[in-house]
């Protein structure tokens, strides 16, 4: 045998070798937390969770800062909350501005409270196809719904779970106060258009109404 088929016939053992290294390597491996769907640790999410199931309203879920929680028609600084994963499905709920957790008692009754108690205080989130989520108590298994208006302690034991939206957690952009207009445009007829050396005589007709 040559030298040329030998050190061929080597080469030749060591192919499968490195194929199985190279691919090995390429091999790709899941970014944790890339998706919001993923729900893994630590994954933190600000929305309002807005409902329209058996309400009069529209009703967003409102953690007040005493610890009541109701359904309010708009969004507010109370209705902002912040979703993190615990595991995988399981989130807590604190509302932003109270620093309160959302909590469900064992007869169903939602209510804030100051301290974290991962028995009434941890919830399993199941997505829907549709956009919205449905929310159970992850030790109860108690459905998240809304109590009814003008009655936060009602039991809600025996209802099944609302949907719920969850909105990005914008607030809405405030009006401008009454009483400030916007500057005026320049007056591109007068001399002094930018009124830098005194109050403008004229006006041009360009902008006269």
């Amino acid at each position: 045998m040559g030298w040329d088929e030998a050190r061929s016939e080597q080469l030749g053992l060591w192919v499968p070798v490195l194929a199985v290294l190279l691919l090995e390597a390429c091999q790709a491996h899941p970014i944790p937390d890339s998706s919001p769907l993923l729900q893994f640790g630590g994954q933190v999410r600000q929305r309002y969770l807005y409902t329209d199931d058996a309400q009069e309203t529209e009703a967003h879920l409102e953690i007040r800062a005493d610890g009541t929680v109701v359904g309010a028609a708009r969004r507010s600084p109370e209705s902002l909350l912040e979703l993190k994963a615990l595991k995988p499905g399981v989130i807590q709920i604190l509302g932003v501005k109270t620093s309160r957790f959302l909590c469900q008692g064992p007869d169903g009754t939602l209510y804030g409270s100051l301290h974290f108690d991962p028995v009434a205080c941890s919830f399993r989130e199941l997505l829907l196809e549709d956009g919205y989520n449905i929310y159970h108590s992850e030790t109860l298994g108690l459905p998240l719904r809304l109590p009814a208006h003008n009655s936060p302690y009602r039991d809600l034991a025996p209802r099944g779970p609302a949907r719920f939206l969850p909105l990005p957690g914008l607030l809405p952009v405030p009006p401008d106060p009454p009483g400030i207009l916007g500057p005026e445009p320049p007056d591109v007829g007068s001399s002094d258009p930018l009124s830098m050396v005194g109050p403008s005589q004229g006006r041009s007709p360009s902008y006269a109404s």
